[in-house]
């Protein structure tokens, strides 16, 4: 079966949101406007995303043709006319509990991608960019790396691997999409019970603030069970003034500069050391680690912190 992904559909309707919320926003108190659309900011952003665009579709061909068909043909063969898992069982068809189980699925692999992309700095490198800017608006959902892309469907193979068939993780994929772009806005409070289940604006407002307490939480694509179950789910707190963007900011609107600052950053901290474990984990440990303790990962601050506390 052939279907289209979603994201063909949304492009249209993410520029005319985009349209409608930055309309909406210059009808609202003049300390208000002023902080949630900058137009050299927004600029940027609309500038990254049309590279996204243009890329997605190369890099998604390889991944949904070449790499899940791979992936998907090796693991589930087709054996006296019946595509059969490896595991013995037959590969799974286009029933609609099987669309919601893919659906899960692909969230459980959205919350390990995203999360891995804030532990290892390498991945940090690619995944800085959509948390750079220091506004929170539609715009900046679309401020996506062009570098994610590449590593993004590994995250997700297994699923073809167990016998999904990759046409329908790529819809889901296209979905999960979707639903990640609209959690950008400010203008949507608590809903009540579906923040019991379900990732919200205001929790994706904690994903992108700096403050040192919402640091690297919520990871969550539709859900938050994951974060929950693992203990990166944080709720917000309206006492607490949100400061949006990253500690290491680019401090430029080009858009190159801001693709690829935190790899010149990576470069310049792996020759502080001649070693080459030291050099390793400058590159592909969590953001923040040095070997002398010059500058400590979240976890680390995390960890003086709740000592301080106790005494």
């Amino acid at each position: 079966m052939n279907f289209t992904n979603p994201l063909v559909y949304g492009v249209p309707c993410f520029l005319g949101l985009i349209l409608l919320e930055l309309t909406y926003s210059k009808h609202q108190k003049k300390e208000e406007k002023k902080s949630l659309y900058k137009w050299k900011d927004l600029a940027a952003s609309l500038t990254m995303g049309v590279g996204s665009a243009i890329l997605a579709p190369l890099t998604k061909t390889i991944a949904a043709i070449v790499l899940f068909s791979f992936v998907y043909d090796l693991f589930n063969p087709i054996i006296d006319g019946v595509r059969m898992n490896i595991m013995g069982y037959e590969s799974f068809g286009y029933a609609w509990y099987i669309w919601i189980l893919c659906q899960l699925l692909d969230d459980f692999s959205y919350y390990w991608f995203h999360r891995q992309n804030h532990n290892v700095r390498f991945l940090w490198a690619a995944h800085i960019v959509h948390h750079s800017s220091d506004n929170f608006n539609l715009g900046t959902a679309v401020r996506n790396g062009w570098f994610t892309i590449l590593y993004k469907p590994f995250f997700y193979m297994w699923i073809v691997a167990i016998g999904f068939p990759p046409e329908m993780l790529v819809v889901c994929l296209g979905i999960e999409a979707l639903w990640q772009f609209q959690l950008h806005s400010v203008y949507v409070p608590k809903l009540g019970i579906i923040e019991k289940v379900f990732n919200t604006h205001t929790m994706h407002q904690v994903h992108h603030a700096q403050n040192f307490e919402y640091m690297d939480k919520n990871h969550g694509g539709f859900l938050n069970i994951f974060d929950k179950v693992f203990g990166t789910w944080k709720e917000l707190d309206e006492e607490i003034e949100i400061k949006y963007g990253v500690s290491h900011p680019p401090n430029s609107y080009n858009p190159i500069t801001i693709l690829t600052h935190e790899y010149k950053d990576i470069w310049s901290d792996m020759k502080k050391s001649s070693k080459w474990q030291h050099k390793f984990m400058y590159a592909f440990g969590a953001p923040g680690w040095s070997h002398d303790g010059s500058t400590l990962t979240i976890k680390q601050q995390q960890k003086i912190l709740d000592a301080n506390n106790k005494l």
